[in-house]
This record gives C-alpha cells, structure tokens and sequence, in this order.
C-alpha cells in the first residue's frame, strides 16, 4: 500500500496592496517583524548576486531586494553609455557603463535603502531594500505578496513604497498569529506620488 505524507501546516499571511486610486500596486517592501524583540537576523545562507539592467533607458528591476552580504552588478543593456551612482549612507558609487559593460560586483554589507540614478538620464531611478528581517517581500504587479512559515506571535507588518510621501508615517498594521495553521489576510492601501521614472526628482538620490 502507498502511504500519504502528512502535509505541512505553516502559518501565512497574505498581502493585498493598492494605490489610492484602488490599482494594484507593484514594488511594495513587506516586512514582518516580532512585536517586544529586536530584529532577527536572517538565517544565514550563501549570499546572492543579482544584477540589475539598464534597458531602454530603464532601470530594471526598480526595486530589488537584498540580504546583507549579497551583491548586485549593474549592466547596460542599453545603445548610450550610462553614468550609474548613489549617494546612499549604506553604500556610496558610481560607474560610467558603456554600452554592453557591467560595473565590478558590490557587496551590499549594510541594512538601510540605496537610490540610484544615472547621471546622465535623469528620469532613471532604482531602489536597493537590504533588509535582515526574515520575513521581508515584494508586492507582485498584481499588487500580491505572500509571507509564509511564520511561528505563533504577534507581529507588526511594515510597508515601504519608493513613491510614498517623504516625511508621512510609514503605513503598518497589527497581526497575531494564533496557530501554525493560520491563514491571515492584510490589505494596504498606499498614498502614492507619481512615478518618478516619468518626471524626475534628483532630491530623491540623497537617499
């Protein structure tokens, strides 16, 4: 006779986020952190590289998220040379990029947020979110993401968007997971500016 696995039962979270104009809204960080503890580290696991394209004058992805430790390469894709720099705290560079070049490896050691822009175009932006907290996605462009093997306890889900106002309180809400078994459902609705790729803000690079 064939004997069936017992399946796995983990606690998740499902996240719905939406623009103020009720759109699904792509590129939202999701972190979940445990209510009365400091931030736990990630497990630790190999690091990863991931690179970001510049194609049609476009940053690609805009958003990427990062694990201390992992590196990203830029390339350009692109027919004109690319002059690629952020001024951020957590990791300051810059990087003229001709077509079909890629820049050296960057080790992204430090949590916090990088903007990058291109010197040259001034409408090309990307964002670096390198974040310890385990529990940490993405907003797909159907404005879904999942949170997935999460232990009983009461949590605080946080929200970043690169077009949320500066200086506004970053959107939370408060969850408890009861069991391993639970399936909880959160919906964020975020006010947003406009894309900064279509008109941009060079103050957004002291990032």
């Amino acid at each position: 006779s064939l004997g069936l696995a017992a399946p796995v039962v983990a606690a998740g979270i499902d996240v719905h986020v939406s623009d103020q104009h009720g759109h699904p809204t792509s590129d939202a960080v999701i972190t979940l952190t445990l209510d009365g503890s400091s931030a736990t580290p990630a497990p630790v696991e190999p690091s990863k590289t991931y690179y970001i394209d510049q194609k049609n004058e476009t940053f690609i992805p805009y958003v990427q998220i990062f694990r201390p430790g992992d590196k990203v390469i830029f390339r350009n894709s692109d027919t004109t040379r690319h002059h690629v720099y952020s001024f951020a705290a957590i990791r300051a560079f810059e990087f003229v990029l001709r077509p079909g070049e890629s820049s050296p490896e960057l080790s992204m050691d430090k949590t916090g947020i990088a903007a990058v822009g291109c010197n040259i175009h001034d409408h090309m932006i990307a964002y670096l979110f390198v974040s310890a907290v385990p529990a940490t996605t993405m907003s797909s462009h159907g404005g879904d993401a999942m949170l997935s093997h999460l232990a009983p306890g009461h949590y605080t889900a946080h929200v970043w968007h690169p077009q949320l106002h500066p200086g506004h309180p970053e959107p939370i809400q408060k969850v408890t997971i009861a069991s391993d078994a639970d399936v909880l459902h959160l919906a964020f609705t975020l006010s947003l500016m406009p894309d900064p790729r279509m008109s941009m803000d060079r103050e957004h690079l002291d990032y």
